[in-house]
């Protein structure tokens, strides 16, 4: 027999309140790596191609081709976070229902006192 700590049951644990996978983590982490890196590689050639026809926006795409690997670094590496949209991780069982004597109008004439 198990033991039933708190008259609950045993514990049931919910798969929606689970992490998600390392390899998934590591991989959606490396995929927005490349997709900012990809948009500072565009920014820099942007920045080269309108330097003498648009200068200002070739300063700003410049500048955002200098922005971005810092925060594309700070992204990448961010810690695997929780998900604080999801349900509790733990499920309470349902409570059984507690049988209550019958009553009195319920007995029959060999049951009363």
């Amino acid at each position: 027999m198990r033991k039933r700590h708190g008259g609950g049951g045993p514990e049931v644990f919910r798969i929606t309140g689970a992490r998600q996978g390392l390899q998934d983590d590591v991989r959606g982490r490396q995929r927005r790596y490349v997709i900012s890196m990809s948009v500072r590689t565009l920014s820099v050639i942007l920045a080269a191609v309108l330097w003498n026809v648009e200068r200002h926006v070739a300063i700003v795409a410049l500048v955002l081709g200098l922005v971005l690997p810092y925060i594309a670094v700070v992204i990448a590496n961010a810690g695997r976070e929780n998900a604080p949209g999801l349900p509790s991780t733990f499920v309470t069982p349902p409570t059984r229902p507690m049988i209550t004597p019958p009553d009195d109008e319920d007995r029959g004439p060999a049951d009363r006192d």
